[in-house]
């Protein structure tokens, strides 16, 4: 069985239960249909984008989509008194996102709305959606949806150095210290990956972690633990844990409070490198430094990507924004292949030339050392007469 641990499964079909018999509440019966009809069609897989993966979305992805679509219906009617989100207009719609940017649209706290890129991302979707299901029906729908701007600032994050990792462990409770070089030396996803860990993932005496197939969101992997076995093999034996026990019983939100006041004790209320401060730390955030830490340690980026589960080779950068990265290069490396083959040959000629050399003054010092014993003879013959 795999742990949900923010419950998106029971969230969805809790929310479908009732929307089916009493529809989504607050938006016209069009839109709740219309929402209903979408997301259902997402969770078994259907009229998906050619552009998109195939297959039936997850349960965070479902809960997201039938939010957003919500947020959509609920402002289209609040602006522009549309009952129907697809009877917007591309002018509209542009419009409305270049006010949700520049903050004219805000949220009920009058914040401006973060990563309005994201909301422009679940449209775009919805609108591929509608046109194929359009499509189908024998009706060509315009995509009003190409002019869109996806593009968007990526979220702060909290950066910590090897060093500041450290602080935080030698003042973090026991528990919790194991929890932080675990993150930091797995980069695993947390919560998703990290609740379902089980101590039978563990092989070669808590060196190596199998993050199974069926707990990842891309592709199981046995990585090899560095930094944190030791602290696994106690943790485990202080804890009493059998083979079937889950290595960490969490609660997301829990641990992220305290790692959250544990920061801001430890290295105080500033701001990190990565934008975010310090005493917004999460567990997540570990991710991105391990991601930071074994960058220039591996050798090969296909393996680094083994080690985080990805697939694409921008999520390297996307996680790691090259912070921590210094200049490696030496005088070596300013010589060129030819050029070290041709050094090399010399150096090859030179210690044979040094060799015959060495070889020759040793001969010369046997000639020497024999000439100087004949002399000593002579000597000692020329005292006896």
């Amino acid at each position: 069985m795999k742990i949900d641990p923010y419950n998106h499964e029971e969230k969805y079909k809790k929310w479908k239960e009732k929307v089916l018999i009493e529809g989504v509440p607050n938006i016209s019966k069009k839109n709740s249909d219309l929402i209903l009809r979408y997301v259902t069609d997402m969770e078994h897989g259907l009229n998906v984008s050619q552009k998109s993966v195939k297959g039936c979305r997850s349960f965070i992805r479902l809960n997201t989509l039938r939010e957003k679509m919500y947020f959509f219906a609920k402002k289209f009617k609040e602006i522009y008194n549309l009952d129907d989100i697809t009877e917007i207009t591309e002018n509209q719609l542009v419009l409305f996102f270049s006010k949700m940017r520049k903050g004219e649209i805000a949220r009920n706290d009058g914040k401006m709305y973060q990563s309005v890129n994201y909301f422009v991302k679940i449209i775009k979707a919805f609108w591929h959606w509608w046109q194929i299901v359009n499509k189908k029906q024998g009706k060509e729908i315009p995509d009003i949806a190409t002019d869109l701007d996806s593009r968007g600032e990526k979220p702060h994050w909290v950066y910590l150095t090897e060093e500041q990792i450290k602080k935080l462990c030698n003042k973090a409770r026991w528990d919790y210290k194991v929890l932080i070089m675990f993150l930091f030396d797995t980069g695993i996803r947390s919560p998703t990956e990290l609740v379902n860990v089980k101590v039978s993932d563990f092989y070669g005496d808590f060196k190596e972690l199998m993050i199974r197939e069926e707990i990842s969101k891309t592709f199981g992997r046995k990585i090899k633990l560095m930094l944190c076995f030791q602290h696994i093999k106690e943790y485990v034996l202080e804890k009493e844990l059998s083979q079937e026990d889950y290595l960490f019983s969490i609660k997301p939100a829990t641990v992220n409070k305290y790692l959250q006041r544990l920061a801001e004790r430890v290295l105080g209320d500033k701001v990190s490198l990565a934008g975010e401060k310090y005493s917004e730390l999460t567990m997540y955030d570990f991710r991105h430094c391990s991601c930071c830490y074994w960058l220039p340690r591996y050798k090969s980026e296909s393996a680094l990507k083994y080690r985080f589960g990805w697939k694409k080779s921008d999520k390297i950068h996307y996680y790691s924004e090259l912070l921590g990265m210094k200049d490696t290069i030496t005088q070596d490396d300013l010589v060129l292949a030819e050029e070290k083959t041709e050094l090399e040959k010399n150096l090859q000629q030179s210690s044979r030339d040094k060799q015959i050399l060495d070889d020759r003054m040793k001969a010369i010092e046997e000639k020497v050392d024999r000439f100087m014993e004949t002399l000593i003879r002579l000597d000692q013959v020329i005292e006896k007469l």
